[in-house]
Protein backbone atom coordinates (compact mmCIF):
# COMPACT_ATOMS: atom_id res chain seq x y z
CA UNK A 1 0.00 0.00 0.00
CA UNK A 2 1.16 3.71 -0.45
CA UNK A 3 2.20 5.23 2.59
CA UNK A 4 -0.75 7.89 2.36
CA UNK A 5 -3.51 4.58 2.86
CA UNK A 6 -1.72 5.16 6.31
CA UNK A 7 -4.20 7.88 7.39
CA UNK A 8 -7.41 5.61 7.11
CA UNK A 9 -7.64 4.94 10.51
CA UNK A 10 -11.34 6.35 11.01
CA UNK A 11 -11.91 6.29 7.86
CA UNK A 12 -12.05 2.32 6.67
CA UNK A 13 -12.35 0.85 10.26
CA UNK A 14 -10.98 -1.83 11.77
CA UNK A 15 -8.47 -4.54 10.36
CA UNK A 16 -10.23 -7.51 10.04
CA UNK A 17 -8.78 -10.16 12.38
CA UNK A 18 -6.73 -8.18 14.44
CA UNK A 19 -5.98 -8.25 18.21
CA UNK A 20 -8.22 -6.69 20.66
CA UNK A 21 -6.70 -4.98 23.44
CA UNK A 22 -8.27 -5.16 27.06
CA UNK A 23 -9.37 -2.15 27.87
CA UNK A 24 -12.87 -1.26 26.78
CA UNK A 25 -10.98 2.08 25.07
CA UNK A 26 -8.38 0.09 22.89
CA UNK A 27 -5.80 1.99 25.38
CA UNK A 28 -2.37 0.16 25.62
CA UNK A 29 0.67 1.47 27.56
CA UNK A 30 3.34 3.14 25.34
CA UNK A 31 6.31 1.60 26.84
CA UNK A 32 8.49 3.87 25.58
CA UNK A 33 11.77 1.91 27.28
CA UNK A 34 11.21 -0.80 25.25
CA UNK A 35 12.04 1.28 21.99
CA UNK A 36 14.78 -0.68 20.47
CA UNK A 37 18.10 1.12 19.11
CA UNK A 38 16.87 0.37 15.58
CA UNK A 39 13.38 1.99 16.41
CA UNK A 40 14.89 5.26 17.66
CA UNK A 41 17.24 4.98 14.59
CA UNK A 42 13.91 4.85 12.40
CA UNK A 43 12.30 7.76 14.06
CA UNK A 44 15.76 9.83 13.35
CA UNK A 45 15.61 8.85 9.19
CA UNK A 46 12.16 10.36 9.05
CA UNK A 47 12.00 12.75 11.57
CA UNK A 48 15.42 14.52 9.58
CA UNK A 49 14.12 14.05 6.24
CA UNK A 50 10.69 15.21 7.27
CA UNK A 51 12.53 18.45 8.93
CA UNK A 52 14.44 19.21 5.57
CA UNK A 53 11.24 19.19 3.39
CA UNK A 54 8.88 21.46 5.24
CA UNK A 55 10.35 25.01 5.23
CA UNK A 56 8.60 27.23 2.88
CA UNK A 57 6.13 23.72 2.17
CA UNK A 58 4.38 23.23 6.29
CA UNK A 59 2.32 26.26 7.47
CA UNK A 60 3.16 28.50 10.17
CA UNK A 61 1.46 26.64 12.47
CA UNK A 62 2.23 23.36 12.07
CA UNK A 63 6.08 24.53 12.02
CA UNK A 64 5.74 26.17 15.57
CA UNK A 65 3.48 23.18 16.88
CA UNK A 66 7.24 21.26 16.12
CA UNK A 67 9.31 23.84 17.97
CA UNK A 68 6.80 24.09 20.97
CA UNK A 69 7.07 20.45 21.76
CA UNK A 70 9.14 18.18 23.10
CA UNK A 71 9.89 16.50 19.44
CA UNK A 72 13.60 15.13 18.96
CA UNK A 73 15.55 13.88 16.14
CA UNK A 74 17.15 11.48 17.80
CA UNK A 75 14.53 9.77 19.54
CA UNK A 76 10.60 8.70 19.31
CA UNK A 77 8.85 10.94 21.58
CA UNK A 78 6.89 9.98 25.10
CA UNK A 79 3.28 10.52 25.10
CA UNK A 80 3.56 11.96 28.94
CA UNK A 81 5.98 14.43 27.59
CA UNK A 82 3.87 15.39 24.53
CA UNK A 83 0.92 15.26 26.66
CA UNK A 84 2.19 17.64 29.59
CA UNK A 85 2.83 20.40 27.05
CA UNK A 86 -0.56 19.53 25.25
CA UNK A 87 -2.40 19.93 27.90
CA UNK A 88 -1.72 23.21 29.02
CA UNK A 89 -1.84 24.52 25.88
CA UNK A 90 -5.31 23.19 24.34
CA UNK A 91 -6.08 20.50 26.69
CA UNK A 92 -5.25 17.36 24.48
CA UNK A 93 -3.43 14.90 25.34
CA UNK A 94 -1.63 11.56 23.36
CA UNK A 95 -2.87 8.35 24.00
CA UNK A 96 -1.58 5.07 22.78
CA UNK A 97 -3.31 2.30 20.56
CA UNK A 98 -2.01 -0.40 18.82
CA UNK A 99 -2.82 1.03 15.18
CA UNK A 100 -6.25 0.72 14.12
CA UNK A 101 -9.32 1.00 16.37
CA UNK A 102 -13.28 0.95 15.61
CA UNK A 103 -15.11 4.02 14.61
CA UNK A 104 -16.91 4.56 18.19
CA UNK A 105 -13.57 4.16 19.85
CA UNK A 106 -12.19 6.64 17.37
CA UNK A 107 -14.32 9.45 17.66
CA UNK A 108 -14.93 8.94 21.33
CA UNK A 109 -11.48 10.20 21.98
CA UNK A 110 -11.53 12.62 19.56
CA UNK A 111 -14.08 13.87 20.68
CA UNK A 112 -12.76 13.88 24.44
CA UNK A 113 -9.61 15.78 23.44
CA UNK A 114 -7.41 12.37 23.20
CA UNK A 115 -5.62 11.92 20.13
CA UNK A 116 -5.14 8.32 19.79
CA UNK A 117 -1.51 7.37 18.26
CA UNK A 118 -0.16 4.19 16.72
CA UNK A 119 2.31 3.04 19.64
CA UNK A 120 4.32 0.92 16.71
CA UNK A 121 6.96 2.46 14.51
CA UNK A 122 7.25 0.91 10.72
CA UNK A 123 10.52 -1.36 10.02
CA UNK A 124 13.74 0.08 8.43
CA UNK A 125 12.75 -1.24 4.65
CA UNK A 126 9.22 0.68 5.25
CA UNK A 127 10.02 4.12 5.10
CA UNK A 128 7.98 5.04 2.33
CA UNK A 129 5.54 1.76 2.33
CA UNK A 130 3.13 0.90 5.15
CA UNK A 131 -0.45 -0.40 5.91
CA UNK A 132 -1.46 0.57 9.43
CA UNK A 133 -0.26 4.22 10.92
CA UNK A 134 2.59 4.04 13.34
CA UNK A 135 3.78 6.68 15.55
CA UNK A 136 6.10 8.80 12.94
CA UNK A 137 2.63 9.31 11.32
CA UNK A 138 0.68 10.11 14.13
CA UNK A 139 2.55 12.11 16.42
CA UNK A 140 4.72 13.75 13.62
CA UNK A 141 1.89 14.30 11.14
CA UNK A 142 -0.94 15.13 13.76
CA UNK A 143 0.35 16.34 16.98
CA UNK A 144 2.20 19.79 15.86
CA UNK A 145 -1.40 21.52 14.69
CA UNK A 146 -2.98 20.35 17.96
CA UNK A 147 -1.25 23.25 19.66
CA UNK A 148 -2.61 25.09 17.32
CA UNK A 149 -5.98 26.23 18.83
CA UNK A 150 -8.44 25.95 15.98
CA UNK A 151 -7.21 23.07 14.85
CA UNK A 152 -7.71 21.72 18.23
CA UNK A 153 -11.13 22.70 18.11
CA UNK A 154 -11.99 21.08 14.94
CA UNK A 155 -10.73 17.74 15.62
CA UNK A 156 -12.84 17.86 18.79
CA UNK A 157 -15.91 18.73 16.90
CA UNK A 158 -15.28 16.03 14.38
CA UNK A 159 -15.20 13.27 17.15
CA UNK A 160 -18.51 14.83 18.26
CA UNK A 161 -19.72 15.11 14.66
CA UNK A 162 -18.79 11.69 14.03
CA UNK A 163 -20.91 9.92 16.46
CA UNK A 164 -23.68 11.87 15.39
CA UNK A 165 -22.98 11.09 11.14
CA UNK A 166 -22.32 7.32 12.24
CA UNK A 167 -26.09 7.16 13.68
CA UNK A 168 -27.45 8.82 10.64
CA UNK A 169 -26.04 6.52 8.26
CA UNK A 170 -23.63 9.63 6.54
CA UNK A 171 -20.52 9.02 8.07
CA UNK A 172 -18.70 8.50 4.84
CA UNK A 173 -19.64 11.95 4.03
CA UNK A 174 -18.26 12.97 7.13
CA UNK A 175 -14.70 11.06 6.41
CA UNK A 176 -14.25 12.95 3.23
CA UNK A 177 -14.23 15.98 5.11
CA UNK A 178 -11.58 15.26 7.28
CA UNK A 179 -9.42 13.48 4.84
CA UNK A 180 -9.71 16.23 2.69
CA UNK A 181 -8.51 18.62 5.63
CA UNK A 182 -7.02 17.13 8.67
CA UNK A 183 -5.62 14.54 6.60
CA UNK A 184 -4.44 16.23 3.35
CA UNK A 185 -5.55 19.91 3.85
CA UNK A 186 -3.53 22.79 2.09
CA UNK A 187 -3.87 26.07 3.11
CA UNK A 188 -2.62 29.72 1.63
CA UNK A 189 0.07 31.37 3.33
CA UNK A 190 1.08 34.60 1.30
CA UNK A 191 -0.43 33.81 -1.65
CA UNK A 192 1.10 29.93 -2.02
CA UNK A 193 -0.17 27.05 -1.07
CA UNK A 194 1.44 24.92 2.34
CA UNK A 195 0.86 21.89 4.15
CA UNK A 196 -1.37 21.21 7.26
CA UNK A 197 -2.83 17.69 6.50
CA UNK A 198 -0.69 15.00 8.33
CA UNK A 199 -1.17 12.73 5.47
CA UNK A 200 1.30 15.19 3.45
CA UNK A 201 3.56 16.49 6.51
CA UNK A 202 4.42 12.34 7.31
CA UNK A 203 5.32 11.94 3.42
CA UNK A 204 8.40 13.02 1.51
CA UNK A 205 7.13 12.38 -1.64
CA UNK A 206 3.49 13.65 -1.30
CA UNK A 207 4.98 17.18 0.27
CA UNK A 208 6.47 17.68 -2.70
CA UNK A 209 3.42 16.34 -5.02
CA UNK A 210 1.14 18.67 -2.87
CA UNK A 211 2.78 22.24 -3.61
CA UNK A 212 4.73 21.92 -6.64
CA UNK A 213 4.00 19.53 -9.07
CA UNK A 214 2.08 20.39 -12.40
CA UNK A 215 -0.25 17.20 -12.14
CA UNK A 216 -2.99 18.15 -9.12
CA UNK A 217 -6.11 20.26 -9.26
CA UNK A 218 -5.73 23.07 -6.03
CA UNK A 219 -9.13 23.92 -5.27
CA UNK A 220 -11.20 26.47 -3.28
CA UNK A 221 -12.62 24.41 -0.27
CA UNK A 222 -16.32 24.39 -0.21
CA UNK A 223 -17.74 22.00 2.12
CA UNK A 224 -20.33 20.28 0.35
CA UNK A 225 -18.44 19.52 -3.00
CA UNK A 226 -16.04 17.98 -1.00
CA UNK A 227 -18.90 15.91 0.82
CA UNK A 228 -19.24 14.65 -2.23
CA UNK A 229 -15.63 13.85 -3.52
CA UNK A 230 -14.10 10.61 -3.38
CA UNK A 231 -10.56 10.61 -2.60
CA UNK A 232 -7.53 8.34 -3.16
CA UNK A 233 -6.34 5.74 -1.11
CA UNK A 234 -3.92 4.12 -3.30
CA UNK A 235 -1.65 7.36 -4.50
CA UNK A 236 -1.55 11.01 -4.33
CA UNK A 237 -4.41 13.24 -4.35
CA UNK A 238 -5.48 14.05 -7.64
CA UNK A 239 -7.26 17.37 -6.40
CA UNK A 240 -6.15 19.32 -2.83
CA UNK A 241 -8.57 21.43 -1.08
CA UNK A 242 -7.23 24.99 -0.17
CA UNK A 243 -8.49 26.75 2.59
CA UNK A 244 -7.90 30.81 2.23
CA UNK A 245 -7.61 30.45 6.00
CA UNK A 246 -6.84 27.68 8.97
CA UNK A 247 -9.69 30.00 10.82
CA UNK A 248 -12.19 28.91 8.25
CA UNK A 249 -12.09 25.14 9.99
CA UNK A 250 -13.38 27.41 13.83
CA UNK A 251 -16.38 28.21 11.63
CA UNK A 252 -16.51 24.61 10.07
CA UNK A 253 -16.34 23.16 13.74
CA UNK A 254 -19.56 24.79 14.57
CA UNK A 255 -21.43 23.89 11.82
CA UNK A 256 -24.65 22.23 11.63
CA UNK A 257 -24.02 19.12 9.20
CA UNK A 258 -27.51 17.74 9.20
CA UNK A 259 -29.00 19.99 6.07
CA UNK A 260 -26.06 19.39 4.63
CA UNK A 261 -26.17 15.73 4.41
CA UNK A 262 -29.88 15.74 3.52
CA UNK A 263 -28.49 17.94 0.40
CA UNK A 264 -25.84 15.85 -0.29
CA UNK A 265 -27.62 12.38 -0.10
CA UNK A 266 -28.78 10.34 -3.28
CA UNK A 267 -26.50 13.56 -5.31
CA UNK A 268 -24.38 12.16 -7.91
CA UNK A 269 -20.32 11.51 -6.47
CA UNK A 270 -17.79 13.63 -7.87
CA UNK A 271 -14.18 11.44 -9.00
CA UNK A 272 -10.79 12.88 -6.89
CA UNK A 273 -9.99 14.28 -10.55
CA UNK A 274 -13.17 16.04 -11.40
CA UNK A 275 -13.29 19.97 -12.16
CA UNK A 276 -16.75 21.26 -11.60
CA UNK A 277 -18.16 24.79 -13.48
CA UNK A 278 -18.85 26.16 -9.71
CA UNK A 279 -14.84 25.66 -8.59
CA UNK A 280 -12.60 28.20 -7.29
CA UNK A 281 -9.43 26.46 -9.80
CA UNK A 282 -6.62 28.01 -7.87
CA UNK A 283 -4.19 25.43 -10.15
CA UNK A 284 -5.96 23.33 -12.67
CA UNK A 285 -3.47 20.31 -12.48
CA UNK A 286 -2.47 18.45 -15.74
CA UNK A 287 -3.51 14.81 -14.67
CA UNK A 288 0.31 13.82 -15.93
CA UNK A 289 1.04 11.76 -12.80
CA UNK A 290 -1.82 9.77 -12.59
CA UNK A 291 -2.64 9.62 -16.53
CA UNK A 292 0.81 7.62 -16.48
CA UNK A 293 -0.11 5.57 -13.90
CA UNK A 294 -3.65 4.20 -15.58
CA UNK A 295 -1.37 3.67 -18.99
CA UNK A 296 1.38 1.56 -16.41
CA UNK A 297 -1.91 -0.48 -14.94
CA UNK A 298 -2.97 -0.88 -18.23
CA UNK A 299 -0.11 -2.30 -20.10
Amino acid sequence: MHETDSTARSLHGLAAGGPQPERPDWTIPQEWDRYTAQEHAVWKTLFERQSRLLPGRACAAFVRGMAELPLRADRIPDFEELSAVLMQRTGWQVVAVPGLVPDDVFFEHLAHRRFPAGQFIRKPHELDYLQEPDVFHDVFGHVPMLMNPVMAGFIQAYGQGGLRAKALGTLEQLARVYWYTVEFGLVLEDGAPRVYGAGIVSSSTETRFSVEDDSPHRVRFALERVMRTRYRIDDFQETYFVLDHLDELLALAQVDFAPSYQRVSGAAEHGPGDLLPGDTVLTRGTGRYHARKRLQAAA
